[in-house]
């Protein structure tokens, strides 16, 4: 009878934490899909459509090089995180499992269960899962980190119409306060567990000097990757935009690109698309268009990681001998 009750105690909590999982990952799905519905009904179809229509073969075959670049310096920055923590990774291991991650990222709802099937596989193959799942988390965590600072230093040095230097200067703050509560915790808090742990791995995987020279250097190049398939797709559309607007413009997108609220990476990519091309005077249904394009060509991009996926479910496995 007490073993019972014990199980059903036990039992209860994982229950709760898996309804609350389900209800964060339909809300999130949610939020994707109304924002799509916004823009369809603000803008229409047509611009989704002329995405898909300009979408051509030269734009796809630079996106596949480009993404190539990009996609090298991610895993060079999870092989460097990774390591601080004590689960090492060889690179060419973490380029195949990064493009794993991105197909999955592109083609799964919510735009994160890649990242979490890098980590339990890598978990499962060096036997230590806690620290793989934190090594992603930090080497996702400190490359949007990254990719935050870019966005706002570039959006301050050329004052861009749809975000007031006010607000600029009032993030720029908000992060630096960030950063120094990060690196001064008080005796207090580092006297737990957790935060223990959190500021071993800060310190351990992303702050070591033989880290964070490479994860800045390899999330800057990955950044500036991404922002140049960005401005392929603004090419693509024929737009005529200043260079002094597009990389403010594809940084911010990009930006809204990370927010979990997407399916399969669509929804916050094109609601932020259309309000800044909006801001500027260029009109949603341009900001759209090129969004689709984004989308497609980032798509497209990640197909080596498909392949990489049926590779590894077609090798054979061998029973260990005893």
């Amino acid at each position: 009878m007490g073993t019972a009750i014990s199980q059903t105690s036990t039992n209860a909590p994982r229950s709760g934490r898996s309804r609350r999982r389900s209800i964060w990952t339909w809300a999130r799905l949610a939020g994707g899909a109304a924002i799509l519905a916004v823009l369809v009904w603000r803008v229409g179809t047509g611009p989704l459509l002329d995405g898909l229509r300009l979408t051509t073969g030269w734009s796809i075959a630079a996106a596949l090089a480009i993404t190539s670049l990009t996609t090298l310096c991610c895993a060079w920055r999870w092989r460097l995180v990774a390591g601080g923590l004590g689960v090492e990774v060889p690179l060419g291991t973490a380029v195949a499992a990064y493009y794993r991650s991105q197909f999955l990222n592109a083609t799964l709802p919510g735009g994160v269960v890649g990242d979490v099937h890098r980590a339990v596989r890598h978990g499962r193959e060096v036997g230590d899962l806690g620290r793989s799942l934190r090594a992603v988390a930090w080497e996702r965590a400190s490359g949007f980190a990254v990719q935050l600072m870019l966005t706002v230093g570039v959006l301050f040095l050329l004052s861009q119409p749809f975000v007031s230097p006010g607000a600029v200067t009032v993030a720029a703050v908000a992060g630096l306060v960030l950063v120094a509560v990060l690196l001064g915790l008080n005796g207090r808090r580092l006297s737990s567990r957790i935060g223990r742990a959190f500021t071993s791995d800060l310190f351990d995987a992303v702050l070591a000097p033989r880290a964070w020279p490479g994860i800045l250097l390899a999330s800057t190049i990955a950044v500036l990757g991404h922002a140049t398939v960005f401005l392929i797709a603004v090419r693509a559309t024929g737009a005529d935009v200043s260079p002094a607007h597009l990389l403010p413009l594809a940084l911010v997108v990009l930006t809204a690109s990370a927010v979990p609220t997407n399916i399969a990476g669509w929804g916050p990519r094109e609601g932020a698309a259309a309000w800044a091309f909006s801001s500027l005077g260029l009109g949603a249904s341009l900001g759209v268009t090129v969004a689709v394009v984004y989308g497609m060509l980032a798509l497209v991009a990640t197909l080596p990681g498909a392949i990489v996926l049926l590779v590894a479910h077609k090798r054979p496995t061998y029973a260990k001998c005893p």
